[in-house]
């Protein structure tokens, strides 16, 4: 992929990090860890050498709006949760490191898994139209390594469920109130997810005391949805892209843009395309689709972008909202 030609759509191009290799290797615990100190529990670090990001893509796809689990501590790494596991990244020279807390055995496939780090992703690179589209080649190359992350389906739900007219940090603190109340203790400030099964036993007078507002209902509603219908999430995976899309939005609350952000983000459905004001800014001032409907926009993303249209969707949400791409450009 060349990225190396100048673009006039881009406010100020910056030629992606490449991929390098290197036989060096780090302390299992670094000087730096042992300075601010590590808890006791803690993994050494680990170290991957082929990850492709840089840190502002590995920024964007940790809490571009994905996922609400992750924050940056004041060592410049990252803490989330994986796979229930508390989890440190950062990013060590060529290196994409990482650490657990806790006894929990956790492996690099792991990680991996979570981050998207293998040979698909550039098979899906190199299947977007980026040789022919100078705006979604402009986003690739301020945001180079940006991924869709693999989360878990259940906790995806629950954290668009919080979505409507909330912010990424509101969703967070909103998710985060009731993790601590009714989700496991992971260490380190981190609670888990607690489950459906959990959330059908709080009423939605304690949800509401927890900041979710009008969404306390809907979160209630689903939770009795999913009660009665024992491996309903589960079935989401074997069905394909529309039928999972038509089958989610039975849920209360969840239109066609909640419903593609779930599949998306959380049972890996690459086609799914969400279109929120981020997206709808793209499309109409980019591409000059201002006069379109929403149902031929998602068509046109479709055919244009192909089966990974849900990558070419997170490149231009982040691109746009960190403002990479320039004014309207003149026809």
């Amino acid at each position: 992929m060349d990225l190396l030609k100048i673009n006039p759509y881009c406010v100020a191009l910056r030629t992606p990090v490449q991929e390098r290799e290197n036989t060096r290797r780090y302390p299992k615990l670094s000087l730096v860890a042992q300075k601010i100190g590590v808890d006791s529990s803690s993994s050494s670090w680990n170290s991957i050498e082929k990850h492709g990001f840089n840190e502002q893509s590995l920024s964007e796809t940790l809490i571009g709006g994905q996922s609400f689990v992750w924050d940056k501590n004041g060592a410049g790494e990252w803490e989330g949760i994986i796979a229930d596991t508390k989890v440190s990244l950062r990013l060590k020279d060529e290196y994409l490191q990482w650490q657990t807390i806790g006894s929990k055995v956790f492996s690099e496939q792991q990680v991996s898994d979570y981050l998207w780090l293998d040979s698909s992703y550039q098979e899906a690179i190199d299947s977007l139209p980026w040789r022919s589209d100078p705006i979604l080649r402009c986003c690739m190359e301020h945001l180079p390594g940006l991924r869709i992350l693999n989360q878990p389906l259940d906790e995806t739900l629950f954290y668009f469920l919080l979505s409507p007219v909330k912010s990424i940090p509101q969703i967070k603190e909103t998710g985060r109130l009731v993790a601590r109340l009714y989700g496991p203790d992971l260490g380190g400030e981190k609670y888990g997810f607690p489950g459906w099964p959990a959330l059908a036993e709080v009423t939605e007078e304690k949800f509401r005391e927890l900041k979710l507002g009008y969404r306390a209902r809907n979160v209630v509603a689903t939770a009795e949805f999913l009660s009665s219908r024992p491996g309903w999430i589960d079935s989401l995976f074997k069905r394909n892209y529309l039928d999972a899309r038509n089958e989610i939005m039975k849920l209360p609350g969840v239109g066609r843009k909640i419903a593609d952000c779930v599949l998306l983000f959380g049972a890996r459905k690459l086609e799914a395309f969400p279109i929120d004001t981020w997206i709808e800014k793209v499309l109409n001032f980019r591409y000059g689709l201002e006069k379109w409907n929403q149902d031929q926009k998602l068509q046109f993303a479709h055919l244009h972008f192909g089966k990974f249209a849900g990558l070419a969707q997170q490149f231009f949400f982040s691109a746009e909202r960190l403002g990479f791409l320039g004014k309207k450009p003149k026809r």
